[in-house]
């Protein structure tokens, strides 16, 4: 299985001087392709700065960053946008879902920015949303959505492009359990039908004894990197 991420001696600072905050203290990581991966660990362990310097959207302080075997770190911003638009999707805590579309819209919006015909593209995202459970609510706007059906649209946004990579912050944080539960399922389901790789945050230990493979950070710096069992069981 070859590597999709490939971190090495990763160190993101924050400030200088007395203010001086380091998110990640060299940090070595590798994704492989086709993974299902959770990562824990308490608030300000760099859990949100390490999904953003992976997807291209912070860059590290130190240390080389890879995707796919691209190395991000010398990458104009003009492509590190084709790199997330084309490669890699994002859900995101707070869905971040563009209020004046309707679900349909939202969904189909990368394919839009990749230059897919109207047709085409709805075509596609009408069968993604009946996919993730949302067949009929494709014309409601996000206020008119409860919050899983909104994680449902944001999760169909991320995988319309069939990106290789999804990585999630906190995907069942604002949702109950049986929704959560139901997203997890959809989410594993999409990476055993179509090998897509996932990286996602949590808080969740259900969910995070549905991954595959569990990170646990602390301080910046990853003090396990293993399979759910032995990670939960040294929690």
């Amino acid at each position: 299985m070859e590597k999709i991420v490939e971190l090495k001696g990763i160190i993101k600072n924050y400030g200088q001087g007395d203010v001086l905050v380091q998110a990640l203290r060299n940090l070595d990581l590798q994704i492989r392709t086709g993974d299902f991966t959770a990562m824990a660990g308490p608030s300000g362990s760099g859990k949100s700065t390490l999904l953003n310097i992976i997807g291209g959207l912070d860059k590290p302080t130190e240390g080389e960053v890879r995707v796919e075997g691209q190395l991000l770190n010398d990458l104009s911003r003009t492509k590190l946008s084709q790199l997330r638009r084309d490669r890699i999707g994002f859900i995101f805590q707070g869905y971040n879902l563009i209020p004046v579309l309707t679900a349909l819209e939202n969904a189909e919006y990368i394919l839009m920015l990749q230059g897919v015909p109207p047709g085409q593209r709805r075509e596609k995202v009408m069968g993604i949303l009946q996919e993730v459970g949302l067949d009929g609510l494709q014309n409601r706007f996000p206020r008119e959505l409860s919050g899983g059906q909104q994680q449902r649209v944001a999760i169909a946004r991320a995988i319309a492009s069939e990106p290789a990579l999804v990585l999630a912050d906190e995907p069942t944080a604002n949702v109950d359990s049986k929704t959560a539960a139901g997203l997890l399922d959809l989410m594993g389901m999409l990476n055993e039908e179509k090998n897509t790789t996932f990286f996602f945050s949590t808080h969740d230990q259900e969910v995070m004894k549905q991954a595959r493979h569990l990170l646990l950070l602390h301080d910046g710096r990853i003090i396990f990197d293993g399979t759910p069992v032995d990670g939960l069981a040294e929690e």
